[in-house]
């Protein structure tokens, strides 16, 4: 009798994993992902723009970060990757600061996964303008240069950018992925299905979706650049 029960969970749960992995074969709207009422602008052309909505302070957000770093790298070119720091706490600003600031200085990506290593490894609490640029300088960069930048209006203007973006593109946590301004998934949207299996199992799963989606946008892309080049004599 046990070994039954034992054979009918085993049997509930493979079915449980083989919905959820044709759920991410075939994702649906409002199911593996979600269409924005009102398509939000991009800057990518006829690429496919992907933007991560993130905060460093996320843990969630630092184990995300090696799979889509990875899927971004492997998408070549065929998508704009860019990410988005969110405010949603007093005192986020600055570590939005820190991410503009060392964009402007062309280290985001030398730094990015040494940042989350700080936090969510050695407990670093890199809260105010001093602590990040002291972390900062200790990874090699001009600390004088990098607080002007810190500091600059331009990097001041883009953080002021982050929550209307946010609210327009209905970001409610993070990770986030929103595809070339129209449809948005995450790991909490498309690992719905899978609750209670590994995180890296729900990764993947949001991964699939968001391969999906880009091959979607790309379709999407393809009547609107015939229609430019019928134009052409």
């Amino acid at each position: 009798m046990r070994f039954i029960k034992l054979l009918l969970a085993a049997l509930s749960l493979s079915l449980v994993a083989a919905g959820a992995a044709a759920s991410t074969a075939s994702p649906v709207s409002g199911d593996d992902y979600r269409t924005l009422p009102q398509a939000l602008p991009t800057a990518a052309g006829n690429k496919v723009e992907v933007t991560e909505f993130f905060g460093y302070w996320c843990p969630h957000c630092n184990a995300f970060d090696p799979e889509i770093t990875a899927w971004a790298k492997a998408q070549g070119d065929k998508i704009v990757f860019r990410r988005v720091p969110v405010m949603f706490h007093e005192g986020d600003d600055q570590q939005q600061k820190m991410y503009y600031a060392l964009e402007a200085l062309g280290k985001n990506e030398d730094l990015h996964k040494a940042i989350f290593r700080a936090i969510h490894v050695d407990r670093k609490q890199l809260n105010d303008e001093a602590s990040i640029a002291d972390f900062v300088a200790s990874q090699g960069v001009d600390r004088a240069k990098f607080v002007s930048a810190f500091e600059s209006f331009g990097v001041q203007a883009k953080v002021q950018r982050v929550p209307a973006m946010q609210s327009a593109a209905q970001i409610d946590g993070v990770p986030t992925i929103m595809i070339d301004g129209r449809y948005e998934t995450a790991p909490s949207i498309a690992g719905n299905k899978l609750a209670g299996h590994p995180e890296k199992e729900i990764f993947g799963a949001t991964l699939s979706v968001m391969d999906w989606l880009v091959a979607k946008a790309a379709k999407e892309h393809k009547p609107q650049a015939a229609v430019a080049g019928s134009t052409k004599k």
